[in-house]
């Protein structure tokens, strides 16, 4: 290896996005690169964009996937606004990412793919790399597939195999631009191919290869250092939001006692989380892939008659076929907990992309008056917390709770501390087994939860179904005075969770020129944008939901302090329309539908568009 001499420069933080074709492998550099992050102890923040297309021609604008990584050795909330490098291993990834890269920013580009067919798939008239479109930028070009050809040579590989490790000499050159070693890479590669050594081998030599052009080329004047972050002691693993839902689910049936059963159906952006659970069977575990979403939720309903921690997960579509199961588990009055992982809609809308387009579904998309508690995630990381907190409601009330996360926050991943298990709030059930003076619906107690008993408990006998139920015995009644009481306690039932909500409390000032109210996976980059507009002394604060039905006690108190309340949503203003309702406050809605999260940026500007008018 060359011992050439390069200036190492110190950077605060990076934000780089590796983008290709569907088939060039970009989710998995861009993860490795992560978990290398990780190791190195960095804070990141990441944000997978798939195609929404299952198969979308190669080459084409709507085939593009991408992978991007914001890392830092200060604390982050986001994957990052504008891009400081942009790996493009075709000409649509350019296309399509070009946009969002600073000037004089850095492109790495695979010539091999920038054929005279891939650049009319693209949309370009002549190649970039040549017409000097690209001088504002640092550009790398460089024929990956040819050196990743010579460097396995050797081994004997047909030339379609060689080329789909190019990805590996792409990832090569960014762990030397940022003085990375490699082992954890190298590892995963030969744990994956180890039943292939030949593949394994080929994409070892690709990496190395790439590294080491970093090393030699005189292009790469310059290499970057990022320090390590200060984090709270404690251990750390690299977290997706999905499988923290997964481990809240696994989390909760510990601490409840309970088995844990999930039933659904695959849909994207939620199946991972069937996956994770699939392999918890030694946890006693139970995970049923269902012929239909129907299927799904009814089954799970069943686990919970049965005295399961029963759960469930989807998107849109799947809440749509769940709405009458939901129903019944609500009527029944059944712990079940429904995970709608939100995607761009309607119908099958943009099935990879993130949106925040269900609250109204999950507030009120459901047949007569049938209110559950609903809860949203507001990052990778707390949807461990979410979920675990869902259960804890769901076991302790006796009815179906609604977590709400996104796709961008299943997908995303950020370091999470691992908890100490022993300090979570235990979780308890109405499990009874006492048959003296059993009633199927007594309300008695403060928080209205009814008994649970497990069907065949001798003396315990009952029946439940979706006709309406007596209060007490829980007979089937048609009385109307009876309906109209049991529709009211449903309800009540939901507001007493408010009683042990937290109260919130503002980042920020208790009062001022200007809230920002948010919900969800938007938090990061409201969180961001407020912290730098307090930084330059404008008057404003953040509160962000976690409970969303009911709402904390002290928030409509808290709205009233401040000139305007601003919504920032990736829908049309729907959380604004419940705040309206509720608090009859003027909110400000700020919209934004495109498939993509806020950036910081975007939530900065208009913060300072409200303030200065």
């Amino acid at each position: 290896m060359s011992e050439t001499k390069k200036q190492v420069t110190e950077l605060t933080d990076v934000t780089i996005r590796f983008a290709g074709d569907s088939g060039d492998g970009m989710q998995l550099t861009g993860t490795q690169f992560s978990d290398n992050t990780a190791i190195f102890g960095n804070d990141l923040a990441t944000f997978p964009d798939y195609p929404a297309e299952i198969r979308a021609p190669a080459g084409s604008l709507a085939g593009v996937s991408s992978f991007q990584i914001q890392f830092s050795n200060r604390d982050i909330h986001t994957p990052g606004d504008d891009l400081d490098v942009l790996v493009s291993m075709n000409p649509a990834a350019l296309k399509v990412h070009l946009a969002d890269l600073k000037e004089n920013g850095m492109i790495i580009i695979n010539d091999a793919n920038f054929t005279k067919r891939n650049l009319q798939l693209a949309g370009y008239d002549s190649n970039p790399v040549d017409d000097g479109s690209l001088s504002n930028f640092r550009v790398i070009h460089v024929d990956m597939t040819k050196l990743v050809t010579i460097a396995t040579e050797e081994i004997g590989l047909s030339p379609k195999l060689v080329a789909r490790s190019s990805n590996m000499f792409a990832l090569g050159i960014v762990y030397w631009m940022y003085g990375r070693k490699f082992d954890n890479t190298i590892k995963f590669i030969k744990d994956k191919f180890s039943s292939k050594p030949d593949i394994s081998e080929a994409n070892v030599r690709a990496l190395n290869a790439g590294f080491n052009y970093g090393e030699t080329i005189e292009v790469i004047k310059t290499s970057f250092h990022i320090s390590k972050a200060v984090f709270e002691p404690g251990t750390y693993r690299n977290m997706m939001g999905n499988m923290a839902v997964a481990y809240g689910f696994l989390a909760a049936a510990q601490s409840s006692g309970l088995n844990l059963f999930y039933g659904g159906y695959p849909i994207t952006p939620a199946s991972d989380i069937l996956h994770y659970l699939s392999g918890y069977k030694h946890f006693n575990v139970k995970t049923f892939q269902a012929e239909d979403e129907i299927a799904g939720v009814v089954s799970a309903i069943g686990a919970a008659y049965a005295g399961d921690l029963a759960v469930t997960a989807t998107s849109g579509p799947g809440m749509a076929l769940k709405t009458e199961a939901i129903g019944l588990a609500i009527i029944t009055e059944l712990p079940l907990v429904i995970v709608n992982v939100q995607r761009g809609g309607p119908s099958t809308g943009l099935p990879t992309k993130t949106e925040q387009s269900d609250l109204l579904q999950a507030m009120w998309g459901r047949h007569g008056e049938a209110p559950c508690a609903i809860l949203a995630a507001s990052s990778p990381a707390d949807c461990f917390e979410a979920t675990y907190e869902a259960c804890r409601i769901a076991l302790k009330y006796m009815m179906p709770v609604i977590l709400l996360t996104d796709g961008y926050i299943a997908n995303g991943s950020e370091p999470w501390k691992l908890p100490d298990l022993d300090k979570l709030p235990k979780l308890t059930t109405r499990r009874v087994t006492d048959p003296e003076g059993y009633q199927s619906f007594d309300h008695s107690s403060e928080i209205l939860a009814r008994p649970w008993a497990i069907p065949g408990t001798p003396g315990m006998e009952h029946r439940i179904g979706g006709l309406e139920k007596s209060d007490g015995l829980g007979h089937v009644s048609h009385n109307p005075l009876n309906h109209h009481h049991m529709v009211k306690l449903r309800q009540k039932k939901v507001d007493i969770i408010a009683k042990e909500i937290p109260d919130e409390i503002p980042f920020g000032d208790t009062s001022g020129d200007l809230l920002v109210l948010g919900w969800g996976g938007t938090k990061g980059a409201l969180r961001s944008a407020v912290a730098r507009a307090r930084g330059e002394g404008k008057s404003v604060s953040h509160v962000h939901l976690r409970y969303l039905n009911p709402l904390p006690n002290n928030l409509g108190e808290l709205l009233l302090k401040y000139k305007k309340v601003l919504i920032p949503e990736l829908n049309l203003g729907q959380l604004a329309i419940i705040i309206r309702a509720k608090y009859l406050v003027d909110t400000i809605s700020f919209s934004k539908l495109q498939g993509k999260p806020f950036t910081i940026t975007e939530v900065y500007q208009r913060i300072i568009k409200e303030i200065e008018g």
